[in-house]
């Protein structure tokens, strides 16, 4: 199978990971009026199986570096199969629960306080767990996205001249998406072994990791997201007919929403072999910064917040960005 052998390399694939993070929910933007991001989530969630499947049976499987993603799946334990099954589960019920905020809050607010939070508690429990980088660079980079979170928290509130339900629910949503995103990953770095080219018994590979989450996501689908559908948080409940009569784009921007994403989790696992799990994960949980430039420049989240806003936002960038770079320094 294919690994990464180099910490630049290892860079790389986190900021293409930060990139698909932070970018599928353009594709919930592009469905038309009236397509409920409940039935836009089942074709995500197909997307995501779609494309690690794609990567296991290709570059899983090609290349003399570790096992090939059958031989790897057949030796797997039942406990780490479980456990990588697991992570999908609880990912599936954050995503869901961040799906509802993007729809309530917007992209703008949804990604810097779910996705921030999340990478606060994942880049602990992980580190924790698997230590692996420089204590003080690491966690002195958490500690400026929390800044970023406070900020954009502040900016959202500002956008709304009163209070109303949709704004509380929004950040309420996020917070409780960010802090089930801070331990998925875990599970799945349970379930693998550490160093890609030399495996262990009963523990798995990278891309039969992705696989096994994968069909975690999908199996638990049939269940949380029918409770969504049933009890949305936005609009009137929706029945399964109305999925069925989705025109062919809106499936497609559900399944490239989920492919993209999936990419990303597939970059993001692979650089853990060099990068460790804990800077691995906080890389990729800078997608709330391009998930925010998304929202506030091309999306015009903010475009009616009052003056003094855009200086909030800066800011937020900017404290991200720098507990970015200190996270990637951390390694060194």
């Amino acid at each position: 199978m294919f690994t990464v052998d180099t910490y630049s390399l290892a860079v790389v694939l986190s900021v293409l990971t930060m990139i698909c993070w932070g970018s599928w929910p353009n594709m919930q933007k592009l469905v038309s009026n009236g397509w409920r991001f409940e039935l836009f989530y089942w074709d995500y969630v197909l997307g995501i199986v779609l494309v690690t499947l794609l990567f296991a049976l290709t570059l899983g499987t090609i290349g003399d570096s570790g096992l090939s993603f059958t031989e790897d799946i057949k030796q797997a334990s039942t406990e780490s199969i479980l456990s990588a099954i697991t992570g999908g589960v609880i990912f599936n019920a954050a995503n869901i629960l961040f799906v509802a905020a993007i729809a309530v809050a917007g992209m703008s607010v949804a990604f810097p306080v779910g996705a921030g939070f999340g990478l606060v508690l994942g880049v602990v429990t992980n580190y924790i767990a698997m230590p692996q980088g420089n204590t003080t660079y690491l966690f002195a980079g958490v500690l400026m996205v929390t800044v970023a979170i406070v900020l954009s928290a502040i900016a959202y509130k500002r956008l709304s001249n009163t209070k109303n339900e949709f704004s509380i629910k929004g950040i309420l949503l996020s917070l409780i998406a960010g802090i089930l995103f801070g331990f998925f990953y875990r599970f799945i770095a349970a379930a693998m072994y550490t160093d890609f080219t030399h495996p262990q018994d009963g523990k798995v590979g990278p891309y039969t990791a992705t696989v096994l989450f994968s069909l975690g996501v999908l199996l638990s689908n049939f269940f949380l997201n029918t409770i969504l559908m049933r009890r949305p948080v936005k609009g009137t409940a929706v029945g399964y007919a109305r999925y069925f009569k989705g025109i062919y784009k809106d499936h497609l921007m559900g399944v490239l929403g989920g492919a993209i994403w999936g990419g990303g989790l597939v970059f993001s696992i692979l650089s853990a072999g060099q990068a460790g799990f804990a800077i691995s994960f906080g890389l990729g949980q800078g997608n709330a910064m391009i998930a925010a430039i998304w929202g506030v420049f091309v999306w015009k989240e903010f475009r009616q917040a009052p003056t003094g806003t855009n200086r909030l936002l800066y800011a937020m960038f900017i404290f991200y960005f720098i507990g970015l770079a200190l996270i990637v320094y951390a390694k060194k």
